[in-house]
């Protein structure tokens, strides 16, 4: 089989892009040759798949985008591929993994009515109708089935065109047998004291993740217990204005930047507190579930689609809506001097050892297959002259 996994940006730390390398992988190792069009690569390449950059030119990023639409279509049709998989919403696919919340739905919550008739909205609003409209002949791999509902709400798309899948954490999260050998050896590394509590955020657009709703609440802290606190943060954007935003709130001194690392598992099983106070339109969330399943109690926003996990587990707790930033400050003080933390990092543990959280790419290749193989069926059917 010829398959074509498209996505506009790879760099090498984001969610979406490691679970598109997974599986374009996977089905390398299945048979199958991979070609990968992005208008960016950050990073090594992937041995054994190719990989083009296409359609960098433009100004906005939406712009961007749609010089990226415009020279994928050619390729693609040149390409003769049995199936077109995209990791972001945009014309021509066979396969959408569906990484975002539903764009039309958000804005309309979210944003005024003029906001509509921008040209970054008109970008998105088509090339999102472009895979869910009814008439499209699109697969689709959720992560939430919250967003088939908003979907369905909005374009009435055909049911049986979903496909939930599960998360696909990467079984080196799950706390391995020396856990707290490896804690010690990471806070003897980074100087973080028996009394010292580690706060730890994980992941790309600091915004979008509630970096600031953690900064209020660190700030919020009895000086005491500030005075002992290091908020730790991994991950892919600017740092500058949230550096800004800790000297103006008093606690520069407490805030370190990772951007990005390859050893993420330590700082899971080194810290103390996992928060994930994210925005809405966070379909799913696979930090929370790493965080769980290597024994550190999570703090998330309840709009996180993988946060039915932390509840059904019980390894921490969630912040409900609509979000008040009390709330979330009192909750943060709690944790970080509950008694409860060993019954949180216990359960988590043992919900990742009975739990299906690791199979993503096997599903999805298998999806991607079967497809492909619909498609090869249907190009091989002669057609009747007459018809």
């Amino acid at each position: 089989m010829k398959l074509a996994f498209c996505l506009f940006k790879y760099f090498p730390y984001g969610g979406l892009q490691r679970k598109m390398v997974n599986i374009a992988a996977l089905c390398r190792d299945r048979g199958s040759q991979v070609d990968i069009f992005t208008r960016s690569w950050e990073g090594p390449r992937p041995e054994n798949m190719n990989v083009h950059q296409v359609g960098t030119r433009g100004w906005s990023n939406h712009a961007k985008n749609e010089a990226y639409v415009r020279a994928l279509q050619p390729l693609l049709e040149q390409g003769h591929y049995d199936a077109v998989v995209g990791f972001n919403r945009m014309p021509g696919l066979d396969i959408y993994y569906a990484a975002d919340a539903c764009y039309v739905e958000r804005i309309h919550r979210t944003k005024p009515w003029f906001y509509r008739l921008t040209p970054r909205y008109r970008h998105f609003a088509r090339n999102e109708r472009a895979v869910f409209a009814p008439e499209a002949r699109v697969t689709l791999m959720l992560l939430s089935k919250v967003e088939q509902q908003n979907i369905m709400q909005w374009y009435n798309t055909p049911a049986e065109r979903f496909h939930i899948l599960p998360p696909g954490i990467g079984r080196d999260r799950m706390a391995p047998e020396n856990a707290n050998e490896i804690r010690a050896q990471w806070r003897d590394e980074f100087m973080v004291g028996d009394q010292d509590k580690v706060v730890l955020m994980v992941g790309s657009n600091f915004g979008g993740k509630g970096l600031g709703r953690t900064l209020f609440a660190i700030a919020a802290l009895p000086a005491e217990q500030r005075s002992r606190i290091k908020l730790m943060v991994i991950g892919k954007d600017k740092p500058e204005p949230f550096l800004r935003m800790a000297k103006t709130l008093g606690i520069e001194k407490n805030l370190q930047f990772f951007l990005g690392r390859d050893d993420v598992p330590r700082f899971y099983l080194g810290a103390d507190l996992f928060v994930h106070p994210a925005y809405e339109g966070e379909t799913a969330g696979n930090v929370i579930v790493e965080a769980m399943i290597s024994g550190l109690p999570v703090l998330v926003t309840e709009s996180c689609g993988y946060a039915y996990h932390v509840e059904k587990a019980n390894a921490g707790i969630l912040v409900r809506l609509p979000f008040r930033q009390a709330d979330f400050n009192e909750k943060l003080q709690s944790m970080l001097v509950s008694d409860y933390r060993e019954t949180w990092s216990q359960n988590g543990i043992e919900y990742g050892l009975r739990e299906d959280l690791y199979s993503l790419p096997e599903v999805a290749a298998d999806l991607i297959t079967a497809t492909a193989r619909d498609n090869i069926k249907r190009n091989n059917i002669p057609q009747n002259p007459g018809n």
